[in-house]
């Protein structure tokens, strides 16, 4: 069940596709192998209200968190956050060549003891009707 949470200032929206930028963590997410496709959910939140570094105006920032259940090991969480955060950093390459932008990320785990899941969208994959 990884969830990536985007949190981002209000001015990103203006230099970056959050759709597609959401799209691309999911799919780099799956890439990984290691974090199962059918419990990924990417959503961004955009933050209206913001006072970044010397308080200036253009100034924009990213965050990205992620959230999963506990049990892998560090070595495997490390190269899943590698490989998600080089793909924010290339698909953002565009709007910090440009522009004022500070990108963070990270990741940890949930007690599963403490987190109660359910859902259908594996039954829903398996018969091929994701509907």
């Amino acid at each position: 069940m990884p969830h990536l949470m985007v949190d981002y200032s209000a001015n990103m929206e203006d230099r970056v596709d959050m759709a597609a930028f959401c799209d691309a963590l999911r799919r780099s997410a799956i890439e990984t192998g290691v974090l199962p496709m059918p419990g990924i959910r990417v959503r961004a939140f955009r933050a209206d209200h913001v006072s970044i570094a010397d308080g200036a105006t253009e100034h924009g920032y990213i965050d990205i968190s992620v959230r999963l259940r506990a049990g892998r090991d560090l070595a495997t969480r490390k190269a899943a956050t590698q490989t998600l955060f080089e793909t924010a950093k290339a698909f953002l390459a565009p709007a910090f060549a440009q522009h004022s932008v500070a990108l963070s990320f990270e990741m940890r785990d949930i007690d599963p003891d403490l987190s109660p899941k359910y859902g259908t969208i594996r039954d829903h994959l398996a018969s091929g009707d994701a509907s």
